[in-house]
C-alpha cells in the first residue's frame, strides 16, 4: 500500500492552519504559512513558499523557488488587508520561480485552472483568472485582472497588460506584447496584432472540418478588413448558426471592454506613428529606418 500520510521534510516549516491531504509531499526548506490547503498527492519539491489563504488541487507539482499566495503588487493593498487568496487546480505543473499573487479583494481568488503547465519564471498578477489546459512558456507575464480562457498557449516572454482578455484556444507568440483583447481561436504576434487563426489548435481540439472552413471565411470578412466592432459582431453572427466558433467570437467581442487587437489590414502602431511624424515634417533626413526599428 502506498504511503497515505503527508511526508514533511525536517527542514520544512508548516504552520498550524495548514491542511494536508493524503500522500502530500513537502520537500526541503519549504515554508507554509496561514490557511494553506493541499489536496491529495500535491508535491512541493523544495524551497517553495506558500502564503494562505491558498488552495492547491490534487496531484499538482510545484518546483523549487516558487512563491504562491503573497500579497498583490497593488499600492492600494496594505499589510493586514483581507484577501480571497489563490486557488490552483488539479494536475498542474508549476516550474521553478513561478509567482502567483493573492487577490486584491475578498470576493474571488486569483485562479489557475486544471491541468495547466507554467514553465520557469511565469508570473500571474493579482485577481488574474486562467482557465483549464493552459500552457505558459518561460517568463510569461500576466498583469493584474487578466483573464486567460481555456486551452490557450502563450510563447516565452509574452506579456499581457492588466484587465486584458485572451480568448479560448488562442495562441500568443513569444515576445508578444498584448494591451488589447485577443479573440478566441486567433494567433497573436508582435504588438496587438492578429495574424490568423490557430488552425492547429482547432484541429487538435476536434472542431469539425466544415466549421473550421466556415470560420476561416468569416475571419477574413471580420478581421482582415478594417471594421468597427458592431460590424465585426454582425459579420460573425451571420455565420453563427452553422459555425459555433463564430458565435463564440461574436460573444467575446460583445463582452470586451478594451479594444480588440487588429488584423493584418491595420498597419502596426510603429508604422502609424512614423507616418504621422512624416506628415508633420518631424522626421530627420536619413532617420527613417532608425525610427521604424525603434
Amino acid at each position: 500500500m502506498p504511503e497515505s500520510r503527508p511526508r514533511i521534510h525536517p527542514t520544512a516549516i508548516v504552520g498550524g492552519e495548514c491542511q494536508l491531504g493524503e500522500g502530500v509531499e513537502v520537500g526541503p526548506y519549504c515554508v507554509l504559512e496561514g490557511r494553506v490547503k493541499l489536496d491529495d498527492g500535491v508535491r512541493l519539491i523544495s524551497h517553495v513558499c506558500l502564503q494562505g489563504p491558498i488552495e492547491i488541487g490534487a496531484r499538482t507539482v510545484v518546483y523549487p523557488h516558487s512563491s504562491l499566495g503573497f500579497p498583490p503588487q497593488d499600492v492600494k493593498f496594505k499589510p493586514g488587508h483581507a484577501t480571497a487568496g489563490v486557488r490552483i487546480g488539479r494536475d498542474c505543473q508549476l516550474r521553478e520561480n513561478v509567482t502567483i499573487h493573492a487577490a486584491s479583494k475578498t470576493d474571488a481568488p486569483t485562479r489557475l485552472g486544471d491541468r495547466c503547465f507554467l514553465m520557469v519564471s511565469c508570473h500571474l498578477g493579482h485577481d488574474t483568472r486562467v482557465g483549464d489546459d493552459v500552457t505558459l512558456v518561460n517568463s510569461v507575464l500576466l498583469a493584474g485582472h487578466v483573464e486567460v480562457e481555456s486551452n490557450v498557449t502563450m510563447g516565452g516572454s509574452a506579456a499581457v497588460h492588466q484587465f486584458c482578455r485572451i480568448g479560448r484556444l488562442a495562441f500568443v507568440s513569444g515576445l508578444t506584447a498584448v494591451s488589447m483583447d485577443i479573440p478566441p481561436f486567433c494567433i497573436s504576434a508582435e504588438r496587438n496584432r492578429i495574424q490568423g487563426l490557430n488552425l492547429v489548435g482547432l484541429r487538435r481540439a476536434g472542431v469539425p472540418r466544415e466549421q473550421i472552413t466556415a470560420l476561416r471565411a468569416v475571419f477574413r470578412r471580420a478581421f482582415q478588413v478594417t471594421l468597427p466592432r458592431p460590424e465585426q459582431i454582425a459579420v460573425l453572427e451571420e455565420a453563427a448558426d452553422g459555425c459555433p466558433p463564430a458565435r463564440e467570437m461574436a460573444e467575446f467581442l460583445r463582452k470586451s471592454k478594451r479594444p480588440i487587437a487588429g488584423g493584418m489590414a491595420r498597419p502596426p502602431r510603429s508604422v502609424v506613428v512614423w507616418m504621422q511624424r512624416r506628415l508633420r515634417g518631424e522626421m530627420l533626413e536619413g532617420a527613417d529606418d532608425e525610427s521604424l526599428d525603434g
